[in-house]
C-alpha cells in the first residue's frame, strides 16, 4: 500500500465546521518538501458523502491530461493563470474566476503561470 504524504482529508480537517483559509492552505502546499509530481502537488481538503474538496499547485506549464469525473465538477482558479478544455469548449480562468462541468464532460486543465486550483466533486444523482 502506497504511505500517504499527509493524514487523510477526515483526520485534518474535521468538525460540523470547517474553515478553509485557502491562501494559507496553497502556500503550505507550495512549500511542502517533496516534489511535484508532474509539475503539481494536490491536497484532500473534504471528503464527506458526495462531496470532495482538492486544491491543487501548479507549476507554470503543468497539466491535468484529459480525463472524466464522475459527478458536477466547479474549478476555480484561486490565482495565476488556467487554460481549460472541457467538452471541446477552450477556457482562460484567471484569478477568481470558476467552471462548472457536467459528469462525464472529458477535460483537461493547463497552468498558463503558476497557479492555485481549487476543485470542487459532487458525486450523486445527476440533475
Amino acid at each position: 500500500m502506497e504511505e500517504r504524504l499527509r493524514p487523510h482529508p477526515s483526520g485534518r480537517l474535521s468538525g460540523p465546521v470547517v474553515p478553509l483559509k485557502l491562501p494559507e492552505l496553497a502556500r503550505a502546499l507550495h512549500q511542502e518538501a517533496h516534489p511535484a509530481i508532474h509539475g503539481h502537488r494536490q491536497a484532500g481538503l473534504v471528503h464527506r458523502g458526495p462531496l470532495r474538496l482538492v486544491l491543487f499547485s501548479f507549476e507554470a506549464g503543468s497539466e491535468l491530461p484529459h480525463h472524466r469525473a464522475p459527478g458536477h465538477v466547479v474549478i476555480q482558479c484561486l490565482r495565476g493563470e488556467l487554460q481549460l478544455d472541457a467538452g471541446g469548449t477552450q477556457e482562460r480562468l484567471q484569478e477568481g474566476d470558476a467552471l462548472v462541468i457536467d459528469p462525464d464532460v472529458q477535460h483537461s486543465v493547463r497552468a498558463v503561470s503558476e497557479s492555485d486550483m481549487l476543485l470542487t466533486v459532487c458525486v450523486g444523482p445527476r440533475s
